[in-house]
């Protein structure tokens, strides 16, 4: 603690932060109270940040300096925005998750600055439904009698179950009480849905006989099963197959749902992605099928429903589905990203999250190859260097699948690891990078070829600040 408290005494004071060259110019343009409550705000950050722990030094008067005017020109410009994902982590939920593919960002453009047939049938010229855009071509590629598309898939599962079982028992094993980002779980799900949880099992064990004994005539609506996309349970362990609870269903005159998560659409086994695919879901029984649109798939946030039209209808009808229905933009990229799968081959190609999965060891090291010299390019003061790493594919899937990846390390240069982190995190098109080893971090997996230029400058504006200081 007194090493901390030494620590926040370094810390530049305010009054002497305003005297700065930099602010004073500043001042011309933007008003000194203005500038003074940024200085307050960034001050009680770094001094939050060295007692809690995340921070080992204290700023110099140039970073606090850069950090206030980047604060006062931040609150000018939008919140959401551009940034380069430079962890190696394909599907990060913090950063956006999936990047669309470059028919559904030209989809979303063809509607989004004009009026559409969002619900309106042209050839009969009278009103239509939304879900028509996407139903055809959900169901031809995953062979499902009927689909409908929901906001996500937190959604989708409140829906269903409302719709299926409200009111009634749904047996769901012990194991399979997931929790996803944000503290949303199952059962609490489940609640809200009005359909009322029957836990069978253990932890690591469920038997086919447990959904069985469970099973109580009127009483319960349906069985389901959830596939535990973001954590494995391993060792000692045992479960009933999709397969063994589509003919238990069937025999006790129930549906069967299966909330699967992911929505892995092709075969990535060789990729060491061991994970469901939606088809084999439904060749294996389960009546409604659920997956999101953004992890695996490789499209826009959406909760997306498959399985028996009856079932569907029903949903479509459910006063819930206008509360959670999607929004044009949504529509036109998922559309064009499940055309996409009409060629699975062109798919692993021009789908981004994909191409990350499956793209060769060669292009990585010859991409870091290339990353590596334009920050030398741009920032020679540093110190750069090529080494392999392990990639994640995140997003709450494939949860022990490690990729082989290739990084670019960074050091020197006059900074800190930490400190080179933060400064690449502030620069015009923010650097999302991981520190190891007293290094830098740069997985060029998830970096994109024309992203390469942004991440060197970062790294000469980085560089500029340390000759600024010296000055």
């Amino acid at each position: 603690m007194e090493n901390r408290q030494s620590i926040l005494r370094e810390i530049p004071k305010i009054d002497e932060l305003l005297l700065d060259e930099q602010l004073i110019f500043f001042m011309e343009s933007t008003p000194r109270a203005v500038i003074v409550n940024a200085a307050r705000e960034i001050t009680e950050r770094v001094r939050t940040e060295i007692l809690v722990g995340n921070r080992k030094e204290a700023p110099d008067r140039q970073e606090m300096v850069s950090d206030i005017r980047a604060l006062v020109e931040g609150k000018k410009k939008h919140s959401l925005r551009h940034l380069v994902n430079a962890s190696g982590v394909i599907l990060h939920t913090n950063l956006g998750r999936a990047n669309l593919c470059q028919e559904a960002v030209k989809g979303v453009l063809e509607v989004a600055d004009s009026y559409s047939n969002l619900e309106y049938d042209i050839a009969k010229g009278a009103r239509g439904s939304r879900h028509d855009h996407v139903g055809e071509i959900i169901s031809r590629i995953t062979g499902a009698e009927a689909a409908m598309v929901v906001n996500n898939n937190a959604a989708a599962t409140m829906l269903c179950l409302s719709a299926m079982a409200c009111g009634k028992e749904v047996i769901v094993s012990r194991g399979e009480l997931v929790e996803i980002g944000g503290s949303f779980r199952i059962p609490d799900i489940m609640e809200q849905s009005g359909a009322h949880l029957k836990e069978v099992g253990t932890t690591n064990k469920t038997k086919l006989s447990d959904y069985r004994n469970a099973f109580a005539l009127e009483l319960t609506g349906a069985l389901m099963k959830v596939h535990t996309s973001n954590y494995r349970i391993v060792g000692f362990t045992q479960e009933a197959s999709l397969t063994e609870l589509a003919g238990l269903a069937a025999q006790l005159s129930l549906p069967l749902i299966y909330d699967m998560g992911s929505g892995l659409m092709v075969d990535l086994s060789r990729y060491g992605v061991d994970e469901p695919s939606v088809g084999a879901a439904l060749r294996d029984g389960a009546d409604v099928v659920l997956f999101s649109g953004d992890k695996l798939l490789g499209g826009p946030q959406a909760g997306i429903l498959i399985g028996k039209k009856e079932y569907i209808d029903r949903m479509k009808r459910h006063p819930l589905a206008r509360a959670f229905r999607v929004d044009k933009m949504t529509l036109a990229a998922l559309e064009a990203t499940f055309f996409e799968y009409l060629d699975t081959e062109g798919a692993k190609k021009n789908i981004p999250v994909l191409s990350m999965i499956t793209v060769p060891e060669a292009e990585l090291k010859a991409r870091a190859g290339r990353l590596k010299e334009k920050i030398l390019e741009k920032a020679p003061a540093f110190t750069v260097e090529t080494s392999e790493c392990t990639d994640q594919i995140g997003g709450g899937s494939a949860p022990t699948t490690r990729l082989s990846g290739q990084a670019v390390l960074v050091s020197g240069g006059g900074f800190s690891a930490e400190r080179l982190e933060r400064l690449l995190r502030k620069a015009e098109i923010p650097v999302i990078a991981r520190v190891a080893h007293d290094k830098v971090l740069l997985s060029v997996r998830t970096i994109r070829e024309h992203e390469l230029d942004l991440v060197a400058r970062a790294f000469a504006c980085a560089a500029s600040q340390a000759e600024t200081a010296k000055g």
